[in-house]
């Protein structure tokens, strides 16, 4: 049985909301900017493939959807699940970012948060 093939186009710069991203960046600073810019870059880079694409959006669906496997109010295991999301998700994106999506997201990371301000 042979797999239907995934549709490239998982997602594209016309689909992301960058003003909303800004705004939600500024207010956690450049240090976690950076690596959620290293993703975004990520997903609208062509070469990125697709099921890397795909993957990397479940992930932050997952971290983002209030809804979890082990809920968040549990002490201690709460954050478990999570933990193991982004876990994955850095593994994943650190092997696929190449030095081009680095410099981009450098580059929106230093027009987004000028340095030394």
């Amino acid at each position: 049985m042979v797999a239907d093939p995934i549709d490239a186009e998982v997602i594209s710069s016309a689909e992301v909301d960058e003003g909303a991203l800004r705004r939600l960046l500024r207010r956690a600073g450049r240090t976690l900017a950076r690596p959620a810019l290293e993703c975004l870059e990520l997903l609208l880079d062509p070469a990125t493939p697709p099921t890397v694409k795909v993957t990397v959006l479940a992930a932050l669906t997952y971290l983002l959807v209030p809804l979890d496997l082990i809920p968040d109010f549990i002490p201690a295991a709460g954050f478990s699940d999570d933990l193991v999301a982004l876990t994955a998700l850095l593994g994943l994106c650190g092997s696929h970012i190449t030095p081009a999506i680095r410099l981009r997201a450098q580059r929106k990371l230093d027009a987004w948060f000028p340095p030394g301000r």
